[in-house]
């Protein structure tokens, strides 16, 4: 399992992605959610409220990306510091 980890975390990333960009997609056909706004934005030419929801999906869509990463890193163990030989005087 700890092999595969980095593969799985991948993998949950890519879809936590993909469903961020089908947010919009999926209000094209009536979904709410954020996506509703950005979608209602464009096709009425609002600029303010397109870009507040395009921006807090991408902030959405940075904060996964990183959190799955730092996820799939092996996580380190305390760290060990060797003691130091005495200096000759």
């Amino acid at each position: 399992m700890p092999m595969a980890l980095p593969s799985i975390m991948t993998g949950i990333n890519q879809t936590l992605m993909l469903s961020l960009s089908m947010a919009v997609i999926a209000a094209m056909i009536g979904a709410g959610g954020l996506g509703a706004v950005v979608f209602r934005s464009i096709t009425r030419v609002e600029v303010g409220p397109g870009f507040e929801a395009g921006l807090a999906i991408v902030l959405l869509a940075i904060l996964l990306d990183r959190l799955s990463q730092n996820l799939a890193r092996p996580s380190k163990g305390p760290e060990r510091v060797a003691p130091r030989a005495p200096e000759p005087a």
